[in-house]
């Protein structure tokens, strides 16, 4: 019988998979990290496809032009019936190859440099500080995730785009049903009212521009050399969705593991000067967005293996970023760890666009945590808390906490 961990077993093990503990792979995934760099997977339809699973194989082929981000190339691979339901549906940057997604990534750039998101840490910081002093004036204990992680993204990301934060509880419902809902025909709902609203709401900038993202981009628009309604559609569909789930999941995960972890809570709190360096910590052991997919457009290969072209290739981000060869005791939390070279924002050209303002969010909003509330704690069983399934974001469906 074939080993189940090499890469010529075609049914190694099925992907994706749920965790047991919010913050550690499935156990399921125990083969995978034995058979680096590479592992044949199933995905739900019995479709096999390439499982990457080694850092440094990761890093090359993730800036590997001859893997296609295009979803709607026939044959792309789909790990849930949600996202099959979406081939024919172009998704901006996420989902299109170069020059297209270069083109698109151009306009974005200046909205999430560096420099822009160290321009906005006041007003951040007053964001977290207001929804810290609604808490504390209500009292313990508080449901974390509609109290603060959710709003503390949700409101940054709307008053960069120029999205009315009046209408958040439409879109993060909309948002929520798109990312994980109950059958496919809900989740194609959510995503029809989200480009219904959103093309309003640009049909509305063109008419009265506002000093947004999307104003900026509409202002393009009319200039004649920029995006029809369609593609701006999508850009915006996109930036808002993913601007508030991924940063939200990693607040109430990231405050999660550090309660389940005191002593390295109890040193952040002892020097907030290793703050950046927790985050980047965080990001890597979490890898909240596990399953990166491509296909392969010409043969490639790899580690003495061939992926043919019409592969699919799909990355588990949480084997990657605890591949041993790299990270001395992958699975600790380690708040000296140089880890910046993780791939929990992806690599190469499709690497996440708002990694600069997601840090800056959770520097500030995990470092006002633990410094105003210094009594925070689990208001349940952490075994009782509910997370999310592996087909998913990863993160807390619910965070109940005390102080």
């Amino acid at each position: 019988m074939p080993d189940p961990t090499t890469p010529q077993s075609s049914e190694a093990v099925a992907f994706p998979q749920s965790r047991t503990c919010p913050y550690h792979p499935p156990a399921g995934y125990d083969p995978l990290r034995a058979a680096r760099p590479l592992a044949r997977v199933t995905l739900y339809d019995g479709r096999a496809a390439w499982l990457v699973t080694g850092h440094a194989a990761a890093r090359d082929l993730l800036a590997d032009p001859r893997l296609s981000s295009d979803r709607t190339r026939d044959g792309f691979p789909a790990v849930t019936p949600r996202v099959a339901a979406f081939r024919d549906r172009k998704t901006a940057l996420l989902g299109v190859d170069d020059p297209d997604h270069r083109t698109q990534r151009r306009k974005m750039i200046p909205s999430f440099t560096v420099k822009r998101a160290t321009a906005l840490r006041p007003r951040i910081q007053q964001i977290v500080d207001e929804l810290l002093d609604a808490m504390v004036a209500q009292g313990p204990p508080a449901e974390l995730v509609s109290a603060f992680a959710l709003p503390v993204p949700s409101m940054v990301i709307c008053e960069l785009l120029g999205v009315p934060y009046a209408d958040h509880e439409f879109f993060e419902e909309q948002s929520r049903r798109l990312l994980r809902g109950p059958t496919v025909a809900d989740t194609m709902a959510a995503r029809d009212l989200l480009e219904e609203y959103l093309g309003d709401l640009i049909d509305r900038k063109r008419k009265e521009p506002g000093d947004g993202l999307l104003d900026e981009l509409v202002r393009q628009r009319t200039a004649g050399d920029e995006p029809d309604r369609a593609e701006l559609v999508a850009l915006a569909v996109i930036l808002l969705v993913a601007g508030h789930e991924t940063t939200a999941n990693m607040i109430s995960l990231g405050t999660f593991t550090l309660l389940q972890h005191p002593d390295r809570l109890a040193e952040l709190r002892g020097d907030p000067a290793l703050l950046p360096q927790a985050v980047e910590e965080l990001m890597r052991l979490l890898s909240i967005a596990d399953g990166l997919v491509r296909q392969a457009t010409e043969d490639i290969e790899v580690a003495g293996t061939t992926i043919r072209a019409g592969d699919g290739v799909l990355f588990a981000t949480s084997v990657i970023n605890r591949d041993q060869d790299v990270y001395a005791a992958p699975d600790s939390l380690d708040l000296h760890r140089p880890t910046r070279h993780h791939v929990a924002f992806g690599f190469g050209t499709h690497q996440c666009l708002g990694q600069n303002l997601a840090r800056t969010e959770l520097e500030i909003a995990l470092g006002a945590l633990i410094r105003r509330l210094p009594g925070l704690r689990l208001a349940a069983p952490p075994e009782e808390i509910p997370f999310k399934p592996g087909d998913t974001i990863q993160g807390m469906l619910e965070l109940p906490v005390s102080w």
